[in-house]
């Protein structure tokens, strides 16, 4: 071994330019004593030439690291015999497209951290993506609802919303949202889609996220209780401002047997509940789903619900889902697979269960459903996540060694993010053995997701 952490080249797609830590936080990790190597990449958002200013060695081969981090998922092939790895690998509910590559990280009997696990006490995340996905996530629905709305015949302002990836950072997108906000106040938005309501799941990072960019516009706020009570008044008084619904778990779920809700029980008992979200899509021209779901409970969007809205010859106000959590036939089973930021929609088809690439209008919802959508915001994206990463990396760095991680060095933030060490499932985690290539659940999983 002769450094200690490696930063692995993102190479999923053309879009990932994100990094796990800055030159900047590099720069500190060196002046400690801690060694890092840096592989080259031609796309990633800070270059080499900054990393080696900041004291790493840029190299390709990392098989000399006590650590290798990254932040997508890592191929098979890329794991070593007893190697330490910290990304995001998507295994923690079971992922069905990413089981072989746990398979393999115990075959190879390495250690795998995953940063969504990286909590605090009360389960809260402490590093994470989240806020710049619901940033890139509803910057890119305003440019899908525009799109939309256009296909539909209706001349909007919205038509000059623009992709997150296609600003030259984050102060332009904002500024841009600003003016298309002015735009509907001055201008106004035909009286046939006024009123025109976001809903929005969930109200944690993500969530925050998306409102951030929707304060930008002439906003209202609705409780979703009132949202058919404001479909009875007269569409103009509704055309110079857009309204902002947002659903919390009261809203998203109803008790099977007698429509009541309660919390606890809904999280010990999940099946005994149902998604009661169907009352009010119709309410809705987007859908913005941000919230953070396991396969466990139930779906909040079916297809059945779908089809419903677009029986017979209605036209639903519903034109856009925009999941930005993009869990394939998750929460929503409209998302039934990943897009790229430069193609990031299809058209949905609940009747048939299927999707039409590039189409805007037809007989189901527009979807959104973006898979690494942070990549869009990359160099903010990754400040703030390297920002939050950083203060535990001296910590991670002094538990490394020829043997290994130990664990009982770990604080507890990073003890909790272990997935499987030294070829072993924690016993947290033991349950994805069923999942596993060959596992007696995997049918099970893949049928449920």
């Amino acid at each position: 071994m002769d450094c200690t952490i490696g930063i692995r080249r993102e190479d999923k797609n053309r879009w990932e330019r994100r990094v796990p830590l800055t030159p900047a936080a590099v720069r500190h990790l060196v002046d400690q004593g801690i060694g890092v190597a840096v592989q080259p990449s031609p796309i990633r958002v800070f270059t080499d030439a900054e990393y080696v200013r900041a004291g790493a060695e840029v190299r390709e081969d990392l098989s000399g690291c006590f650590l290798v981090m990254g932040v997508k998922e890592m191929p098979r092939t890329f794991f070593r015999e007893g190697g330490v790895y910290l990304f995001f690998s998507h295994t923690m509910k079971g992922q069905p497209a990413n089981m072989e590559m746990l398979a393999e990280i115990l075959r190879k009997r390495a250690t795998l951290i995953d940063y969504e696990l990286i909590t605090d006490d009360e389960g809260r995340r402490l590093v994470a993506f989240g806020h710049f996905a619901g940033l890139a996530g509803m910057l890119d629905g305003l440019w899908a609802l525009g799109r939309r709305l256009e296909e539909e015949g209706f001349a909007t302002p919205f038509a000059s919303a623009r992709r997150a990836w296609e600003f030259p950072d984050l102060a332009a997108a904002k500024a841009a949202t600003e003016r298309l906000g002015r735009r509907i106040a001055d201008e106004g938005l035909p009286v046939e889609v006024a009123p025109l309501v976001f809903g929005i799941t969930g109200y944690g990072r993500v969530a925050r996220g998306a409102r951030e960019i929707l304060d930008l516009l002439p906003v209202r706020e609705v409780a979703p209780e009132d949202l058919s009570a404001l479909l009875t008044e007269p569409a103009p008084a509704h055309r110079r401002h857009v309204y902002v619904t947002t659903f919390r778990k009261e809203h998203m779920y109803r008790r099977k047997e007698d429509g009541g809700f309660d919390l606890e029980e809904l999280d010990a008992h999940p099946g005994r509940y149902e998604s009661r979200l169907g009352e009010f899509l119709p309410h809705l021209a987007v859908l913005v789903n941000a919230l953070y779901w396991e396969p466990r409970f139930p779906r909040l969007v079916t297809r059945e619900m779908l089809a419903e809205l677009w029986a017979g010859d209605r036209s639903p106000r519903l034109r856009l889902i925009d999941d930005i959590t993009c869990d394939i036939r998750g929460s929503v089973e409209a998302t039934v697979k990943p897009t790229d930021p430069d193609r990031p929609t299809y058209l949905y088809l609940p009747d048939r269960d299927e999707v039409v690439d590039g189409a805007w209008t037809g007989r189901g919802p527009v979807v959104l459903a973006v898979d690494n959508l942070p990549c869009e915001l990359p160099r903010e994206a990754s400040e703030e996540f390297s920002g939050a990463l950083a203060p535990f990396v001296p910590a991670l760095a002094r538990a490394l060694g020829p043997e290994g991680l130990d664990l009982e060095r770990l604080p507890a933030p990073l003890r909790r993010a272990v997935i499987a060490h030294r070829g072993e499932l924690m016993p947290r985690h033991a349950h994805l053995a069923a999942l596993l290539p060959g596992g007696p659940g995997n049918r099970e999983l893949r049928n449920a997701s």
